[in-house]
């Protein structure tokens, strides 16, 4: 892996500069997400100073003017037409004239966006010409029709003619004021519009010309992540990104992306690692956020719980990720450090979905379903994308054993996301609560395409695949269970054993249960946990014709001197091996007198 190239005074001038833009034009997200990476860096980086020529102008103008021309086909940057210096400064001029003149107005849009009165910017700035004004005005009325678009959608709650998102009648007309802009804010606007329209690889290509002319805008990034829906798809996107594939950019959001399809690996614990440097942005808490997370879908809650616990004593008020440290808690049943939690959180701020799903978590865990489902329900009122609040209820539905609603929930979930693999697995395990196996299996296959590598998936779909007899597909999902299951695991070979055996290959059932003693023998388990297999494999030793006996007699001899339930059978069957034993050397014995030799075999004795 190439090493980073350190932060230089350039870079944290544009961070600088594209916060106070984010902030002008409403992206409060974008704006927030840079000030708090900005003062992540040591100081004495922020003090470096630059050559003011190389300082990002005010106006976005020149960098949209530079924006390359993106083809997702070819992968390659195809520069626009370039205009002369000369142009630049006077495009930059006419701009600032306009934001000039238009200031007043400009301030009053500003201030009823911050207090949600959408339509009043509009009218504040329907005479205005400046490219910032523009944003401001579109923006804002993206955002008061997607509002009235989730009322009408709400309306329908708990009705059939429901559809699965909200439909927002006036996307086709914004997009039609975007399509030919080469503004890089108004192409964020165009692949942001496209991607509602669900124009997935025209909104991709709109983000990609984005982040060309304005790399530091993050709700650019987030929309991109968005529209990634497997990590082969990331894999192709990532070296059409116009930044070269060491920057701190391109190297979040890969981590971002692979957060949200809950696959990271090592290589992202290593990029964290490396962001948090002192390079970069040592003190980023949302960078620590990201780790715990990779370690999170790592399954190494210690660790992750220890980078919460660190996240919190450096900002005890952060509510980002706060429902995946509960979930982790929740796994590891800490209902002490989970009431905490919820009671400092709850107090804090009791209207955000986070702390909904906490509180949640909190209910569920202590066996108050009812109480945990009222409160993921109302995680959902607060955002209807939040997609963990879905999930969590669907859970809790099943453990209430209502499938409908538990199906349902889940439902909503894949609505949200379609590449969150848990509504897919949780779906599957509804189904198979009605006995509908079939469709179980459909979506067990849904959810193992988005996670090939987690075990329980494969097993499950292995037990639906049992139960109608379908046995053959059964242990062709255990098989691809043990690809990444611990090597000490003994539960998936005796799984494939009893499958064998039914399916009479013999010698291959016999050959998992080989495996299961070697296992325990290895790890020094209790006999009674591999006593079955023994007796398996020493019955098959007996019936075959040159079957090893002495293996059958040592495996029996363990099992008749323990306590477990099988002493009997094994007693029996040890008494029946050593008269095979004794009669096999007897048949060896009296082959070496008629050849006029006397051989002793030690193993026969």
């Amino acid at each position: 892996m190439s090493s980073f190239k350190a932060l230089d005074a350039q870079d944290i001038s544009d961070i600088r500069n594209t916060a106070k833009q984010c902030l002008e034009r409403g992206l409060i997200v974008a704006s927030k997400w840079l000030s708090d990476l900005l003062l992540s860096t040591t100081p004495e980086k922020r003090k470096e100073k630059i050559i003011p020529a190389a300082i990002i102008p005010s106006m976005s103008t020149p960098a949209r003017s530079q924006s390359p021309q993106i083809s997702l086909q070819t992968q390659s940057l195809v520069p626009t037409q370039p205009l002369t210096q000369t142009s630049l400064d006077d495009v930059d001029s006419v701009e600032l004239e306009f934001e000039r003149q238009e200031e007043d107005c400009l301030v009053a849009a500003r201030s009823c966006f911050e207090g949600r009165q959408f339509q009043r910017v509009t009218h504040h700035l329907n005479d205005c010409k400046s490219s910032k004004a523009n944003f401001l005005k579109l923006y804002s009325r993206f955002i008061a029709t997607e509002k009235s678009a989730l009322g009408d959608w709400h309306k329908l709650d708990s009705d059939r003619k429901q559809p699965p998102t909200p439909i927002n009648l006036y996307l086709g007309e914004l997009y039609d004021l975007v399509k030919d802009s080469n503004d890089p804010w108004l192409l964020f606007l165009k692949a942001l519009f496209l991607s509602r329209l669900s124009r997935r690889e025209e909104a991709i290509e709109s983000a990609l010309l984005s982040i060309a002319g304005c790399k530091w805008n993050w709700s650019t990034w987030t929309l991109l992540g968005t529209c990634v829906g497997d990590s082969q798809e990331l894999s192709s996107l990532l070296p059409l990104i116009p930044l070269p594939p060491d920057h701190p950019l391109v190297q979040m959001f890969q981590i971002k992306v692979l957060n949200e399809l809950h696959s990271p690996a090592d290589n992202e614990l290593q990029l964290c690692e490396r962001l948090l440097s002192l390079d970069f942005f040592p003190n980023s808490v949302w960078v620590m956020g990201l780790r715990a997370c990779v370690l999170y879908h790592m399954h190494d809650f210690a660790q992750s719980i220890a980078q919460f616990e660190h996240i919190l004593a450096i900002d005890p008020h952060r509510i980002d990720n706060i429902d995946i440290y509960s979930n982790m808690l929740y796994v590891t049943g800490d209902i002490l450090k989970l009431s905490k939690l919820a009671h400092d959180f709850l107090a804090l701020d009791k209207d955000r979905p986070e702390v909904c799903c906490l509180i949640g978590n909190h209910y569920s865990l202590r066996g108050e379903r009812e109480k945990a489902i009222k409160y993921f329900k109302r995680a959902t009122q607060l955002d209807r994308t939040y997609l963990s609040a879905w999930t969590l209820m669907g859970h809790e539905y099943v453990e209430l054993k209502k499938s409908h609603a538990a199906i349902e929930a889940y439902r909503r979930a894949i609505d949200v996301n379609r590449k969150d693999y848990r509504a897919w697995y949780g779906l599957g395990q509804a189904y198979e609560l009605l006995d509908l196996q079939l469709y179980s299996i459909h979506y067990y296959k849904r959810a193992t395409a988005l996670r090939p590598y987690d075990v329980r998936l494969w097993q499950a779909q292995g037990m639906c695949y049992e139960e109608i007899g379908r046995l053959q597909e059964a242990a062709d999902c255990y098989k691809h269970a043990l690809i990444p299951a611990d090597p000490q695991e003994i539960t998936i070979n005796l799984k494939l054993a009893k499958i064998y055996r039914a399916l009479e290959e013999h010698s291959v059932a016999v050959a998992y249960h080989r495996r299961v003693v070697e296992v325990c023998q290895a790890n020094l388990r209790r006999i009674q946990d591999f006593s079955r297999s023994c007796i398996e494999v020493a019955e098959y030793e007996m019936h075959l014709p040159n079957g090893d006996l002495s293996l059958a007699k040592d495996y029996l001899e363990m099992v008749a001197m323990s306590n477990s339930e099988d002493v009997k059978l094994a007693t029996d069957l040890l008494k029946q091996v050593k008269i095979m034993i004794e009669k096999k050397y007897n048949a060896r014995l009296s082959y070496s007198d008629d050849q006029g030799t006397l051989t002793i075999n030690p193993a026969m004795l």
